[in-house]
């Protein structure tokens, strides 16, 4: 990568809010996954580096906090925002904040097959 090739797109995303409507982040136990299919305003040259954090974490203080919260499926033109948690954890609202950076193709690029 060069400095004028260099792409960044960044932008945060409420994956779920459970509390309002009993949904299983809130109510349920065990194994639950929740997934985002997030698409870059311009697609990238080649696959991006992508790196998602916790920008709200509303949860149950009565129950133990657990999370795994991943980028999956990246490619050119996005990515999935996977959050996990298991056990009795409550999860009543989760917002990420995500940013990708990576190669932008250029005019003078052409393909040879």
């Amino acid at each position: 990568m060069n400095g004028n090739t260099v792409g960044v797109e960044s932008g945060e995303t409420v994956l779920f809010s459970d509390f309002e409507d009993g949904g299983e982040m809130w109510t349920g136990k065990g194994q639950r996954e929740r997934r985002q299919h997030i698409i870059f305003s311009t697609p990238f040259k080649d696959i991006p580096t992508v790196q998602a954090s916790l920008a709200l974490w509303d949860v149950d203080n009565a129950t133990v906090m657990r999370a795994d919260l991943r980028s999956e499926n990246i490619a050119e033109d996005g990515f999935d925002l996977v959050f996990r948690t298991w056990g009795d954890t409550r999860v009543a609202r989760v917002r990420i904040a995500w940013f990708a950076i990576g190669p932008l193709p250029q005019e003078e690029d052409w393909d040879v097959y």
